[in-house]
């Protein structure tokens, strides 16, 4: 869909200006549209903030605001549930909510069979991410109040969030803290970065599990969560996620995705008191992938 700017929107913010337009009609909407890269502006993508001059062309792709959320069936593996929330095994390659080009088949669609609830209509009980090709554990609200409790945790930091992460080349410490503040990168703005006009704060814990002759398998936990926090944090560090298409080593040692697997997920139950403390196996192309790794050492010795 395509709309040219008028000249009396001149000096309007690309955010503002895509939520007066009738066919996206809220901030929210247009934000979501902008962080996904859908919003072109004159062939460029555009920081939200972006100045309007007037007479620029503005392609996009309209959201389905009007769309109901239908339940589909899709195979999940519940690691921990009750009649307030749930933790779900997300596998790789589904994207976790409607967004642009993603109208159907998202794990929101999923969920809904399982009585997901509570934030926004076009996510109902997500209070936290996973990218599209990272596997492992979510926890997913039931009800609005237990979606109000659980974002608490997330903004105490009492959600503890551990991945398994293997990494190209070898750490220089057992166990380290990257504190540094990302955001959506100066020149590209469908990348994160630390050159950014948008800081927000972020910390990242890792921890060496495993060292290999070529790689090495991390535990890393997450204290902030931003937006592909560990890809970029890692890449900071000159230790990209092997498998990464964006900020790592794309197709390591075969692999068709990033090697980030959300394996634990523990946290205080916010109703009950309870500890509640899961665990997710590595998927078989992670854990296939490791022993490809761990086979260079025989290699490398040789």
């Amino acid at each position: 869909m395509k709309r040219r700017v008028p000249d009396d929107a001149a000096g309007a913010r690309l955010d503002r200006f895509l939520a007066s337009l009738p066919e996206i009609g809220a901030r929210g909407a247009a934000e979501r549209l902008l962080a996904s890269g859908a919003v072109r502006v004159d062939g460029a993508a555009r920081a939200k903030s972006f100045k309007l001059a007037g007479g620029e062309e503005i392609e996009f792709e309209a959201p389905a605001q009007d769309e109901t959320l239908v339940p589909e069936e899709m195979p999940l593996r519940l690691a921990w549930e009750d009649d307030h929330l749930l933790v779900v095994d997300k596998p790789a390659g589904i994207v976790v909510h409607p967004a642009p080009g993603h109208s159907s088949g998202t794990l929101v669609h999923g969920l809904l069979g399982h009585a997901a609830a509570g934030g926004e209509d076009d996510r109902p009980g997500i209070v936290h991410r996973l990218d599209r090709d990272t596997s492992g554990l979510m926890v997913v609200a039931r009800s609005e109040e237990a979606h109000r409790r659980l974002q608490a945790l997330v903004r105490r930091r009492e959600l503890d969030r551990r991945y398994l992460a293997l990494v190209v080349g070898r750490p220089r410490s057992r166990r380290g803290r990257i504190e540094a503040p990302i955001g959506r990168d100066r020149r590209d703005p469908l990348r994160q970065s630390l050159s950014t006009d948008a800081p927000r704060d972020a910390i990242t814990h890792f921890e060496v599990v495993e060292l290999l002759p070529r790689h090495a398998l991390l535990d890393v936990r997450l204290e902030t969560g931003r937006t592909h926090q560990i890809r970029v944090h890692l890449a900071a560090i000159d230790l990209p996620v092997a498998g990464d298409p964006v900020y790592g080593r794309p197709l390591e040692l075969g692999l068709e995705r990033q090697f980030l697997h959300a394996a634990r997920l523990a946290f205080v139950h916010p109703f009950t008191g309870e500890r509640v403390d899961t665990d997710s196996p590595l998927p078989a192309d992670l854990a296939g992938t490791l022993e490809r790794a761990r086979d260079q050492r025989a290699a490398f010795a040789s």
